[in-house]
């Protein structure tokens, strides 16, 4: 199941240079997370620092 990032996203860019697909991008108030190019690997929840990214 993709990830999902909620309105807590404070846009630092964290998630983005981190994951390994390139399914984020940002969006007009938070990162958002593409769910057809996501590979639910995680990575992008492990390294977000404020918790704002879950599985969905």
């Amino acid at each position: 199941m993709a990830y999902v990032i909620s309105d807590e996203c404070v846009k630092c860019g964290a998630c983005e240079a981190n994951c390994p697909a390139g399914a984020i991008s940002e969006g007009e108030n938070t990162f958002v997370i593409d769910p057809d190019v996501c590979i639910s690997c995680g990575t992008c929840e492990a390294g977000c620092p404020v918790g704002a990214i879950s599985e969905g």
